[in-house]
């Protein structure tokens, strides 16, 4: 049988169409069954509540459940390997914070590369941290706090969520600026660490508002400072840290959901799409105004753009600050 270039062409194209038709198909048919979603932090921390409060509308509207496994550990990086190694067909997302930059700057030798093993769909907003101390401490100030700590070098300690972990960082950028040592006592997550500040085991911790706010209001923990650049509307009687003189001391906490790479477009698209409208749900807007969580639309290039930069910028700080993460 004699075959001309017509033919190929016609042959070519025919391939091309029915290798892109399963994944267009899969796409919009997606999702057909329930999805796990990875919260790599334990249950009770703060991007535990927030993606809680998001996933809930968002399995409505998808039709499917979505069932939180928390898998907390090493800043983070654990359960958020697992993700990495998953298949990339929409059925396992990650939501994940900015210990998802920090990783690579805290843990060298992880399992994957958080810009190349992830795809961005969308950025939740951006979540105060608070400083806190036990109510017994007597400290009415986070420069009062510092001063202590500087007139009693390496003998005060803060607790974190991890190494790596959003909480580390913002405790770090804390004591850098207020010019002390202090030991670092890393647990696997949020609640573990303010349940230590709160008995007064631990001196201080830099958490997310979202776990930290109920026991400041129940006056279990007092709050010195936020790390945002502005006052966070949740404590609007709390100084930011910059506000107090602390040079640098700011930092912004995100928080947002991924997917594997190599996970279609389309069903990226869809989910990102449905989890921006979840994020306009009366209900959800109410609870973030409530915590003082702030928007940060970005699309996902945009998103992905931004945790390249942190990338950078976390490493290269560990570097000029000559900190260890052991």
């Amino acid at each position: 049988m004699n075959i001309t270039r017509r033919d190929t062409l016609k042959f070519t194209a025919a391939a091309l169409a029915s290798s892109a038709l399963p994944q267009s198909v899969f796409a919009q048919a997606w999702p057909t069954r329930g999805i796990r979603a990875m919260v790599p932090f334990a249950a009770g921390s703060s991007l535990d509540i927030i993606g809680r409060i998001v996933l809930d509308p968002l399995a409505t509207q998808l039709g499917q459940s979505i069932v939180v496994e928390n898998r907390g550990g090493a800043g983070g990086s654990i359960g958020t390997a697992q993700v990495a190694k998953s298949d990339p067909d929409g059925y396992t997302i990650l939501i994940q914070a900015s210990a998802h930059s920090a990783a690579p700057a805290a843990y060298p030798n992880i399992a994957y590369d958080p810009a190349k093993d992830f795809i961005a769909v969308i950025p939740f907003g951006t979540v105060p941290n608070v400083l806190v101390v036990a109510p017994g401490r007597d400290f009415k100030s986070a420069t009062e706090l510092a001063a202590a700590a500087r007139a009693n070098p390496g003998k005060f300690t803060y607790a974190s969520a991890g190494i790596g972990s959003a909480t580390h960082w913002a405790a770090e950028r804390y004591r850098m600026s207020g010019g002390f040592q202090a030991v670092h006592v890393p647990f696997r997550g949020g609640p573990e660490a303010l349940t230590e500040v709160m008995t007064g085991r631990v001196d201080f911790t830099c958490m997310g508002i979202s776990a930290a706010l109920p026991l400041i209001r129940d006056k279990k923990l007092v709050a010195l400072a936020v790390s945002t650049p502005k006052r966070s509307s949740a404590l609007p009687e709390v100084p930011t840290t910059l506000e107090l003189g602390l040079k640098d001391s700011d930092y912004v906490y995100w928080m947002g959901m991924f997917l594997p790479a190599k996970t279609p477009a389309a069903i990226v698209e869809k989910l990102r799409a449905e989890t921006a409208k979840a994020l306009q749900n009366p209900n959800v807007v109410e609870k973030f105004k409530g915590q003082g969580i702030e928007p940060m639309p970005l699309s996902p290039v945009e998103f992905d753009a931004l945790i390249k930069r942190e990338i950078q910028a976390n490493i290269e700080l560990v570097k000029a600050a000559g900190l260890k993460f052991n």
